[in-house]
């Protein structure tokens, strides 16, 4: 009856950690989360959203995407469908600076539910692009080519 309580209090702590994690509260639900991880044994039934922001939040706060993708793609081979496993699976994508990868996830999500406002809020946020740098000129040109990949990295410094 012990590993049985022990079973259900990590089911428990794992959905708490999700819903703060879904809540926005990252800090305190990557402490949750990580706590499960720790304590539960190697083939714990744990619902597979824990697998899933688990590895979005190791991708996101500890920059580890590669880690973080392992439990994303665990988490799609537990329960295939569920939407929101996809949703942070294209977002570990995105961490990991895999945007094709990222754009298959979403649409094996909207497969699922076509629907999904999170899923179709990130497609449309993918989709976006930058004016040419230099607008006159076509966008493969060397010129804008090369300028838009220096602009692209600048800002990603400038975003850290």
């Amino acid at each position: 009856m012990g590993a049985l309580a022990d079973t259900t209090t990590l089911n428990e702590a794992a959905r708490r950690g999700v819903d703060l994690c879904r809540q926005g509260e990252w800090e305190e639900g990557m402490q949750v989360l990580g706590w499960v991880a720790e304590r539960s044994p190697q083939a714990a039934e744990l619902p597979s959203l824990f697998y899933s922001y688990l590895g979005y939040g190791i991708a996101w706060r500890q920059h580890k995407p590669h880690e973080g993708l392992l439990l994303c793609e665990h988490a799609v081979q537990r329960e295939f469908y569920q939407p929101e496993n996809y949703y942070n699976l294209a977002r570990t994508h995105l961490l990991a600076e895999r945007r094709l990868s990222a754009l298959r996830a979403i649409e094996q999500g909207l497969r699922i539910d076509p629907d999904d406002d999170r899923l179709l809020e990130l497609i449309e946020e993918i989709h976006l692009r930058r004016e040419p740098v230099i607008p006159f000129l076509p966008r493969s040109n060397a010129l804008n080519y090369g300028l838009g990949f220096l602009r692209h990295h600048l800002l990603r410094l400038l975003a850290q």
